[in-house]
């Protein structure tokens, strides 16, 4: 087996059930996962699973590429600053968004190198394939981030044909930024589906990322984003995202998801909390991080419709998914 097949299997055998769903009474199914709380102080005070294994955090790692990009000069009005951290839902506002954050320093959505895709939402997805759009590298949900990413190349008299290469003095500034922020050395280098560079993480380096955004001073760079996705939520996610409704549900709350079952947030007062799911399911992520804040204090009636998710049977509500931790 090689060493990559060795991790994986590591990961897996110390998965834990965060989330599950039952049908008529029955625990019909359990979604195993890692996750990790941090206390104000970003001292670990309760983890399940692996706390110590890397995993590729994905989009929840854009909290620290733009910060990179803030403190590299990029400054934008708050909206926008949110959706160069967002994974957007391809609502027109966030469309017209990365218009505006390319157009003003005079490029075009021909500039991007996200791959050609449909919206994220299924509702505008529908909408444009009605209309008879074609995917377009806009309409990815990236685009939000390599629009910032291609405004601060310009704004520093970089190349931005190759601003994805991992040696780009870009990608070198976001991952010197993450390992800072994470306080870990980033050992393994992927590629993101969106085709920029993916960083590994351990949890604990994960929620530090958000921990260390919302207790930085006013006018730093990670709490100038951090303010911006709070600020600004609906252009982090989407109208009908969880994430979105997270953070404007929970006062001061930061959050960020990620493809593969990825969440970390953070409270205003530097509490954090990161979970990574096995099986990659945003239901059993959205259970699972839901009943961490829950376990966190907040209210369940708050973001109820997360904690007990409906399953349906006939038509009717026979079951839910919802969190297994206390």
């Amino acid at each position: 087996m090689n060493q990559g097949g060795q991790q994986s299997q590591r990961i897996r055998m110390s998965a834990v059930p965060l989330s599950g769903y039952t049908r008529s009474g029955l625990l019909e199914g359990v979604f195993f996962g890692h996750a990790v709380v941090f206390d104000s102080r970003g001292v670990i005070v309760r983890s399940w699973g692996s706390s110590s294994e890397v995993f590729f955090p994905r989009s929840s790692n854009k909290i620290a590429q733009a910060t990179a990009m803030a403190r590299l000069g990029l400054d934008l009005p708050q909206n926008l600053l949110a959706l160069t951290a967002a994974s957007h839902s391809g609502e027109d506002f966030h469309i017209a968004g990365v218009r505006e954050i390319l157009g003003s320093v005079d490029l075009s959505p021909a500039s991007l190198h996200t791959p050609p895709d449909f919206p994220l939402d299924k509702l505008e997805r529908d909408a444009c394939i009605s209309r008879g759009e074609d995917p377009s590298p806009i309409l990815m949900n990236c685009s939000g981030k390599h629009a910032g990413m291609l405004h601060t190349c310009v704004i520093n008299g970089w190349d931005t044909e190759d601003y994805l290469s991992v040696d780009h003095p870009l990608q070198v500034a976001i991952r010197n930024e993450l390992e800072n922020m994470s306080q870990e050395r980033v050992t393994v280098v992927g590629t993101d589906g969106c085709g920029a560079p993916v960083l590994a993480l351990t949890l604990p380096g994960l929620a530090r990322i958000a921990h260390t955004a919302v207790v930085a001073e006013p006018g730093e760079p990670a709490r100038t984003i951090a303010d911006a996705m709070r600020a600004y939520p609906e252009y982090v996610g989407g109208t009908r995202r969880d994430v979105t409704h997270f953070m404007q549900r929970i006062p001061g709350l930061l959050a960020k998801d990620g493809a593969e079952g990825v969440y970390v947030a953070a409270f205003d007062d530097g509490r954090a909390v990161a979970v990574k799911m096995e099986d990659g399911s945003d239901r059993g992520r959205n259970a699972a991080i839901a009943g961490l804040l829950v376990s966190m204090g907040v209210p369940t009636n708050v973001i109820d419709d997360y904690v007990n998710q409906p399953v349906f049977g006939g038509g009717k509500v026979v079951g839910s998914v919802h969190p297994l931790v206390e």
